[in-house]
């Protein structure tokens, strides 16, 4: 049965889920507040739900829980890493935190990844260069998880992209993958037995469907912007794979180690101020942003909202009334924390 927990309670649950598993203490406790999260911002696949998946991986070789992000070699404003498979979240909050210090120095600071795992939901990253100020930008490849504009089989990953604009406590961020719905939110909706507010890929006779199940079935997810989608996670991927040294989507398609395993993934902080003034650059931001609002609703009554707006709105409800769950991946976490690991991976 689905229900609402404190914040606190979904992370300590978690948390312990991750140690029953052999997850050191402090690596535990940044990912379960990142699980946690991300379920309280309103993104349940990437959250709770997918620790039942990330438990399968640990159990099945797919990750090393002790591995380390390792410098493999660097010019400039600009660092490449090897991730050793390690966790994905981790390697990917080091990455980010190196492309921060590099933009601290020289205004600009890039980090390549590559050989890492899953990083959950992308705009974890994002969000973590706004907070500190920074223009963020990150994107990862993935396994072929979609068809290719013109085909009918998995032929792109949905390379999910993400970009942050510093704007005090609220950021604009847009977390967004390369296929209209991801398979995360697919699972979520089909397990709340809920269509997709839009068609979001192809049924088993190449008809667009609202039906998650439909969807999962064919594996066909539809492109975001159909073809133009399609050509974006192509370049995404190419992009991350040349910079970091690394695997293509091709290169990972076996998927004998689990969804993104061996992925490339890139982070990029700016000074938002490189070549400006903070406060002139602050009040712009400030008269774009009013602009969006004051732009007519479609449905009177509704306010326009920029990107990462209900986001935020999300979080502040999650605090004050509780984090959702779903009941059954829930009782699953509960009985990881417990040492049970025979769980299904509904995520």
């Amino acid at each position: 049965m689905d229900a609402n927990y404190p914040f606190d309670v979904v992370k300590d649950t978690i948390k312990r889920a991750f140690e029953a598993i052999g997850m050191d203490e402090a690596k535990a406790e940044v990912c379960a507040t990142v699980h946690a999260q991300s379920s309280a911002d309103g993104i349940e696949s990437h959250g709770l739900n997918r620790v039942p998946r990330f438990v399968t991986y640990v159990r099945q070789g797919m990750v090393d829980l002790a591995a380390e992000p390792e410098l493999v070699a660097s010019r400039g404003v600009a660092e490449n890493y090897d991730g050793h498979r390690g966790v994905g979240v981790t390697n990917a909050l080091f990455c980010a935190d190196r492309a921060i210090e590099l933009a601290r120095e020289h205004g600009i600071g890039v980090v390549t990844l590559r050989n890492t795992t899953h990083w959950m939901r992308g705009g974890t990253y994002a969000w973590h260069m706004a907070d500190a100020g920074f223009m963020g930008i990150c994107w990862t490849n993935t396994e072929s998880v979609m068809p290719a504009w013109g085909s009918d089989e998995q032929s792109v990953g949905n390379n999910p992209f993400c970009i942050a604009i510093p704007h005090g406590d609220a950021p604009v961020v847009v977390d967004m993958a390369m296929s209209q719905y991801s398979y995360g939110k697919l699972g979520m909706l089909k397990l709340a037995g809920k269509k997709l507010p839009y068609p979001g890929g192809f049924d088993a006779e190449g008809n667009l469907s609202s039906d998650p199940g439909a969807i999962q079935a064919s594996r066909r997810l539809l492109p975001t912007g159909y073809w133009k989608g399609s050509s974006l996670a192509l370049a995404l991927d190419l992009a991350a794979a040349m910079l970091a040294d690394g695997r293509c989507g091709t290169d990972i398609d076996a998927k004998t180690e689990g969804s993104c395993g061996g992925c490339s993934q890139v982070f990029m902080a700016f000074d938002p101020n490189l070549f400006g003034d903070e406060g002139s650059s602050a009040v712009m931001v400030e008269r774009r942003l009013e602009a969006l609002h004051s732009a007519h609703p479609e449905h009177e009554g509704d306010t326009v909202a920029y990107p990462g707006e209900h986001t935020l709105e999300r979080r502040k409800r999650s605090m004050s009334e509780g984090v959702h769950v779903d009941g059954r991946v829930w009782d699953q976490v509960c009985q990881i924390a417990q040492g049970d690991f025979e769980v299904l991976d509904i995520a």
